[in-house]
């Protein structure tokens, strides 16, 4: 079992590894573009919003997006207030990750990791970046059909099964099963492409994958608040305008859970994609219901820590 374990916490590596990798060489290729549209086009929330979704499909990491964000307000280049239509955007922009990840591109890995690594090897930093992208690609989904080969062998420990058996049957617990192993991991998308893996192999059911997906969206706010940790006031702000978002968010749709699993089967017959699916509706709706409420939230936030 503990070689089991161990394999499967490499193939996690691998996936963080990749989305490390593939951000890395997405944000060379756009160098200090994405800080300037963060400053220039974030006047309003929907403007904010646009311009999160789109930075976060670019680069693949609401978090480090955040992180960014975080950055930008404690040097004074943003104000708090910009930062809540970034926030509802890159919940959107996140969900593109979950999507391409469900591609059926096993018989290509092989190519593009070795296109992607030869692309490395060549000095010019655009050729370079391209194969980072490559290169990272090919490691996630490498690391995709590993979860997919582990799940079952896993799921043959009965202390294992008893924990499916649980996150099956308690939506609650499928929640906290998200958020924490989202915190302990810091990305949603590598906790979706576990969920992928596990539901693929049908151990874990629809409505459970999407309790985890719901708790993935808080234990993602983790990275954002350690980045604002000692930084100025407003900064911090961002970190928690985040987790209020996600948080409300989550506690809006979980009552929804059957509905939400009901539209994903009406859109798809496979698991993977069911759940890229659902991720996408729930972050799309969030970010839609909170928009006009923009001013709102950023006064509410501003009253309840206006103290820390």
């Amino acid at each position: 079992m503990i070689e089991l374990i161990s394999l499967f916490a490499v193939f996690i590596a691998i996936f963080l590894f990749g989305m490390t990798v593939m951000r890395t060489g997405l944000y060379n290729l756009t160098g200090d573009n994405l800080k300037v549209w963060l400053i220039r086009f974030t006047d309003t929330p929907f403007k904010g919003l646009l311009t999160g979704t789109i930075i976060t499909a670019i680069i693949h990491s609401s978090s480090a997006v955040m992180v960014l964000v975080v950055g930008l307000i404690a040097t004074g280049y943003l104000t708090f207030k910009q930062s809540i239509g970034i926030i509802l955007g890159t919940n959107i922009g996140t969900t593109f990750t979950a999507e391409m990840i469900t591609f059926d591109i096993f018989d290509w890995i092989v190519p593009i990791l070795i296109l992607g690594f030869l692309c490395l090897l060549i000095s010019n930093q655009q050729v370079f970046s391209f194969g980072a992208f490559l290169f990272g690609l090919g490691c996630m989904f490498v690391a995709m059909n590993g979860f997919e080969q582990l799940a079952r062998p896993i799921s043959q420990f009965p202390s294992i099964h008893t924990f499916f058996q649980h996150t099956n049957e308690s939506s609650i617990f499928g929640v906290g099963v998200g958020t924490i192993l989202t915190s302990i991991i810091q990305s949603s998308t590598a906790t979706t492409g576990i969920i992928m893996g596990f539901m693929n192999e049908q151990l874990l059911n629809l409505n459970a994958g999407i309790a985890v997906l719901l708790g993935a969206n808080i234990g993602t706010c983790i990275t954002a608040y350690i980045a604002s940790l000692g930084s100025k006031h407003e900064a911090k702000l961002a970190a928690y305008a985040h987790i209020w978002v996600n948080v409300l968010g989550v506690m809006l749709f979980f009552p929804f859970i059957h509905v939400l699993g009901q539209v994903a089967m009406l859109l798809t017959t496979h698991p993977d994609v069911q759940i890229a699916h659902v991720s996408l509706i729930f972050n799309v709706l969030t970010s839609l219901l909170f928009l006009p409420f923009a001013g709102v939230l950023t006064k509410f936030i501003m009253k309840i820590h206006r103290a820390v």
